[in-house]
Formats: C-alpha cells, structure tokens, sequence
C-alpha cells in the first residue's frame, strides 16, 4: 500500500502508524494511505518561520511574482500526470481542468500582480499625507510582510486549486506556507508538490505539506501567523476557538460552504435568451464536480407563476446528463469524493425533505456507464422543490431549506412573489459566498444587487449579454475577493490586491519628507531633491537615483500662446478666449489650457537634442491642475526622479511575434512633474512614465 509522504523541515518524511486509508472514489479501491503521527508540529511550523520566512522576505515583490510565474511552467509540463491522479477522487476532465488548470491560472494571475508592487521587499499603502505647515513633517503608510507562516487547511474538494490559489497570494507576499489539504484526497495534492519542491524554484521552508491530521499545530501559532480554512462552517468555528487563536489574535480567513443562490428575473420568459441560460447555469453547478463546490447553488429562487415550468425544465436538462466512470468520454458527471461523502449527502436530504419533495432525481439509484454504483461513490442529481420557503419547520430557526446544506448535486427550488421577496429569502442563508440574478431588466439588477450585497461576497449578474464570456456563478476569479459574511465564514480570500494585503502587516511611518524617500525609496513631495549630475534623461535606468531633481528655465505664456493652441487644438472652452466676458465665472480673464501647461512643461524639462536612454513617454497618471494660469504668467517645472519599476522583456515563442524593441532590456521610471508660476506656488502636478534603456551588458 503506497503511503503519502509529508514534506516538513526539507525532508520528504512517512508518519507512523498505518494511517487513513484513502480510496479510489470511481473503484472503491484503497489507492493510499496517511498519517501524521509522530510528527513534531511545533518544529514544523517552526522551520517556515526561521527558514522559508527570510528566505521569502529577502526577495522583491518582482522576485517573487516572476518565482510565481516559472513555478506555473513547471507544473504546466507535467498536467498528464496530476490528471491521471484526479480520474481517481471522481473528477471528470471537466472537473480537473478547474482544479488544476485553474489552480495554475491563479500562480500566473498573481505572478502578473507584480506590476502593481514595487521592486522592493515592501512597499507603500496608499497616499501620503502632509502633516506640518512647513512640509517638513509628513506620514504614510507601508506594509512589510509578516515574519510567521501562512497555514492553509482546505477542503476535500479541489485538492489542487484550494492549495495553489492560497499559496500564490501568500507566497507573492513573502510568506511561506504550510498546507494541510483535506485527507480524503491529500494524494493528488502530494503528487503537485512533490513536483513543486523537485523543481526547486522555491526558496527552501517555502512551502511544507501536512497529509494527514494537523495534530497540535494550532497550538503553536502567534500573532505573526495567518490562518486560512476552507470547509464546513462547524469545523471553521470550532478551530477558530482554540486558545492559542484567541490568545494571540491570529488572523483566521475563513472560507465556509454556504447556501448559495440563483434568482429568475421577473422580466424572464420562454421566449428570451435568460431561460435557457439560467437553466444551463443550474444544471452546470449541480454537475460541475458532482455538486461539491462551496460556491454551488443550493437554493433557486423563481417568480410563483413560472415554478412548473422552470422545475421541468431544469428536469429535462439534468436527465440529459450521463453519470459515470470519468475517464469515459462519453461521461459528464463523476462520483463524490467517496462512499463517506455519499453517506452525509443523503442524510442531509433527508432533513431536507422536512419540507422539501423530491422532483427529480433518486437517493437509491442511479444509472452510470461504465462503472459499479456501488462500489463508486455515484449519486444521482437531485432536485427539491419547496412550495412554502417562508414556513417554519419544528428544530429550524425557519426552515432547513435555508439552513441545511447537502454538498453534492442537490439544489432545492422555491417561489417568490416579488423581487423584495426574493431579497429577503437570499437573506435567510445567512451569508453567502455567491448569488446571481438572471435578469435582463437592468433596473430590476441594480434592485436586486443593492439589496441583496449585505448577505453576499460576490453577485453574478447575468444575462445574454455576458453569458458566452462569464465565468459563470461558481468561479470565484483571482484578483476578485472569495468569501462572503456570516456563514460563509466572514473572510477573503484572493481579491488581487487585496489578498495579498492579508499576509502584511501595515503600519503608519511618520517623519521628514526626506527621511521617508530615503527608507521607502519613493520621492516624497517636499524631499530634498539631488543633484544628479547630467540631465536625467541621459541617465540608464541603472544610473538613475531616487530624487535625481532639475529646476527648468521659465517661460511666461502669452495670450497668443493660448490662442495658438486654442486653434492647434481645437478647443475653444470660453475661459480660453480673451473676448468672453468672465463675470459669474470661475476665472478672472482668459486662462491657459491644462494640457498647454503640461505640453510647456515637456517643453521645458525634455532634453531632446540627441538620442538618450528614454525610449519613450509610457503615460500619465494624477495629473491635476491646482491653479490658473494667466497671460504674463512664468512657469517652471520642478522635474523629480520618484519610482524605478522593472520590466520584464515579452515572451516571444515564434520568430514573428517580434516587435521592434523586444531586444532591448529597459524598465519602467515615474516623475514627478510639479508646475510653478513666478509666487512659486504650484499650479499643476503630474506623475509621468518613462520607458528607459538599461546599459548594454
């Protein structure tokens, strides 16, 4: 019997002890066995902290989000194999491509977030704000990673995805991970990071695998820590409560099974394009992995007088789908993880059924192609249908409809009498991690979005205008949060940004403007600027300095300056013509065009008499004009080195893809561009991009 092994303190190690067995969930055959015991979680948890931690921490956001990116081609090259292991927890090719393909798509997703840091181990949050009358004392924010480890228990069911869409987010924060996925089908995750760590992308105690019981390692965790759960809402509550938890106010995201919902727009009929979608929809997350999704629709809201016809449909639509042996072609839904998930799939629908009827489907058989029912753990769609979802039913705080969940291809439909109604019944989940409406009616959208948004982390609405591109109601998206309040657990998981955030700390920085530039290694307005030397512009990208600073000639702009560009331009705006009476306005006479200041500013602060470094004006970013610039006026620019960003050269894989400058190794500089008249004040300010050449090696 083959037994997983557990990858701790950087050595592939076996438990003691015979072990759980696991099972082929199409056979019933045993396929593995784990086991923890004997393990020594504190020096597990331990090792991430003082080997993988500085490791990780040492590297720049750039580092990690290309390390991301390698790691994603690796196991790219190795999809036959993963796959071949995913046929065995029931998973149809279907299934495996999200697990898999879509877990992968999450490293690359995050490896692209990378432009969105700074080329440092940390970086700043938001805006910086001034704070003195003198500009001499200022505040900001930074976030540095944490100095712990990111422990990720997840679920049974998407042993691949749950594992990398996690570990992407934390490990582009620059903090290692240790990953208990559920045991029931810990082999395929095994197999993912025995080729994770073979390919030695990660730094060492980047990443540590737990295949089996986590013993008594949340007994070892403290502040510096995050821990992330996917699975049933009892089990996340339950560890949330262990002392160690509570006592050091470790962050715990919890990601929670919740009973989801889709809701029929009154507006839809027959005769529109939203029937057929919203019964596709319904039959693709009551298939899509058997129904074991923590974003499958539990719930179906309908408008009371289309019931009948919307329950037949959804029957005729789940009849056309054939059960069985995954590797089949011929197969569209597999089994359930195995014959224990069986088990509670029909206990569940039998609490259900207090005040449900079956309209479709059976508890007892099931037709399958190329398999054994029995020995499989196969179970059939089933469909409810509760007529009264307002009553109350004896031991429910209202009805088991909305507190009950079966995690399989199981879904109950209800009626609703108007859209206020079907607001409040998506409200009685408790929270959820995801609702859609199908509705073309946009008013009707926005009534039910505003309204529902409380009880939801994420709402899908969708019609025919989105349908052939959505990703569909349950496809939580990498740089889109997944979570959702209540019962859904309260937390977030992925969100781009956002996600990446859980795994830093942030912490407000106080001092002189100067000070700042100097330990952020982003210019501050009112640093002192330096000399650099020679014009920055005929500076590399390597030789540019934070702060590089020149002070430009002035210029005074003429009334017929501002007419020239009226007519180059085409904009004739009446507080640009000198004729116009500018009582009741804005402006005392005739002012200059924004853009013209910003065109004068190029002007003034280009050195363009010779070919240079800057290959070319990359963009524009906060531009704004703070006040009026009048005929008479001198301006000067204030022209200040601020940011250096890396950029990485395409990826070219055929001869034609080549572009002119695909060559050339170059990174991305942000100026800061402060317009000033001759009181010195600012009249305008501006972040400019630059693309600039590094020396040739």
């Amino acid at each position: 019997m083959l037994k997983l092994e557990n990858y701790i303190t950087g050595k592939w190690i076996t438990g003691d002890g015979d072990g759980q067995l696991l099972y082929n969930a199409v056979t019933g055959e045993a396929v593995a066995a784990a086991s923890t015991k004997g393990l020594d979680f504190k020096s597990i948890i331990e090792y991430g902290r003082t080997v993988g931690n500085p490791a990780l921490r040492k590297m720049t956001f750039h580092q990690r989000g290309n390390m991301l990116k390698a790691l994603a081609l690796h196991l790219r090259n190795h999809l036959e194999k993963f796959y071949t292991i995913s046929y065995q927890t029931g998973a149809t090719k279907a299934d495996s491509w999200v697990d898999i393909e879509g877990g992968i798509g999450n490293l690359f997703a995050n490896a692209s977030l990378r432009r969105k840091f700074p080329d440092e181990t940390f970086c700043i949050d938001g805006e910086s704000h001034n704070l003195s009358k003198n500009n001499t004392f200022m505040g900001t924010h930074i976030l540095v990673p944490k100095e712990g480890v990111a422990l990720h228990i997840n679920a049974f069911n998407f042993p691949v995805w749950g594992m990398l869409e996690k570990i992407a987010v934390n490990l582009l924060a620059g903090v290692p991970a240790i990953v208990k996925p559920a045991t029931v089908t810990s082999y395929l995750t095994e197999a993912v990071v025995k080729e994770i760590i073979a390919s030695g992308i990660l730094p060492v105690g980047s990443l540590q695998l737990i295949c089996g019981s986590t013993g008594d390692l949340l007994d070892h965790v403290t502040s510096q820590d995050v821990i992330t759960f996917t699975g049933s809402a009892s089990t996340g509550l339950m560890l949330k409560k262990t002392p160690a938890i509570l006592d050091n106010n470790v962050p715990f995201n919890m990601e929670a099974d919740s009973l989801n919902c889709i809701v029929l727009g009154e507006d839809v009929t027959p005769d529109k394009p939203e029937w057929d979608i919203f019964i596709k929809e319904i039959r693709k997350e009551m298939t899509l992995k058997a129904g074991q999704r923590c974003t499958g629709i539990r719930r179906i809201f309908v408008p009371e007088n289309k019931m009948e016809d919307i329950w037949k449909a959804i029957s005729t639509s789940l009849s056309q789908t054939t059960i069985g042996n995954p590797l089949n072609s011929a197969v569209r839904m597999g089994s359930l993880a195995g014959q224990k998930q069986r088990t509670e799939v029909k206990e569940q629908v039998q609490k259900l059924l207090a005040a449900s009827q079956i309209v479709y489907g059976s508890l007892d058989s099931v037709e399958v192609i190329d398999a054994d029912p029995k020995k499989g753990a196969f179970i059939s769609p089933v469909l409810l249908m509760n007529a009264l979802p307002w009553a109350s039913v004896t031991g429910y705080t209202t009805n088991p409809s909305h507190e009950v969940e079966a995690f399989g291809p199981v879904s109950t439909i209800m009626p609703y009498k108007n859209m206020d109604d079907a607001i409040a019944l998506s409200k009685l989940g408790k929270g959820s991690l995801v609702s859609t409406i199908v509705t073309a009616d946009y008013k009707e959208a926005r009534q039910y979005v505003v309204g529902a948004a409380t009880h939801h982390g994420r709402i899908l609405v969708l019609n025919d205008e989105c349908a052939r591109e959505s990703t569909g109601h349950g496809s939580p998206l990498p740089l889109l949060v997944h979570g959702g309040p209540g019962r859904a657990g309260g937390g977030e998981e992925m969100g781009g940004l956002r996600g990446v955030k859980h795994y830093l700390q942030r912490t407000a920085l106080q001092g002189s403007p100067t000070t700042i530039t100097a330990i952020t290694n982003v210019y501050q307005p009112n640093a002192k600027g330096k000399e650099p030397g020679k014009h920055p512009f005929k500076k590399y990208f390597e030789e540019l300095q934070i702060g590089d600073q020149i002070i430009t000639d002035k210029r005074v702009i003429t009334s017929e300056d501002i007419d020239r560009f009226a007519d180059l331009s085409g904009d004739h705006f009446y507080a640009h013509i000198k004729t116009t009476d500018f009582t009741g306005t804005m402006f005392e006479q005739q002012v200059a065009h924004g853009y013209f200041i910003m065109s004068v500013a190029a002007g003034l602060f280009v050195d363009s008499y010779e070919k240079n470094p800057v290959l070319l004006n990359y963009g524009i970013d906060e531009l704004r004009f703070t006040k009026p610039v009048y005929p008479g006026a001198e301006v000067y620019i204030r022209f200040t080195c601020k940011e250096k960003l890396p950029n990485d050269k395409r990826v070219i894989e055929k001869p034609e893809d080549f572009k002119r400058g695909d060559d050339i190794d170059k990174g991305i500089v942000k100026w800061l561009v402060e317009f000033l008249d001759e009181t010195n004040e600012i009249t305008g300010v501006a972040t400019i991009l630059t693309m600039v050449a590094k020396k040739l090696q």
